[in-house]
């Protein structure tokens, strides 16, 4: 399965939405960083993506954007593939 890094909080619907979407396509790690925890992560994460929103999503270190794009991906059918590189 592919590697995942999520930038996520403790109380956003969007990235409840994202992580389901994540499980059930098989996913069952998901590497999360909370950044409601530690404002630094919060800059960093928003250097790194350019976005401050979350979730921010990482698909074997592809910036996928946030739970929307990942949705679109998912619709397009373009994100099984991403999700079997590595497996």
């Amino acid at each position: 399965m592919a590697d995942i890094t999520m930038y996520t909080t403790g109380y956003c619907p969007f990235c409840i939405n994202a992580e389901r979407l994540l499980e059930s396509k098989g996913v069952t790690d998901i590497n999360k960083i909370r950044v409601d925890d530690s404002p630094e992560l919060m800059v960093a994460m928003m250097e790194k993506t350019g976005r401050r929103t979350v979730p921010q999503i990482y698909i074997n270190e592809q910036h996928i954007g946030g739970f929307d794009d990942l949705r679109a991906l998912d619709l397009a059918g373009d994100l099984d593939p991403l999700l079997a590189i590595g497996s």
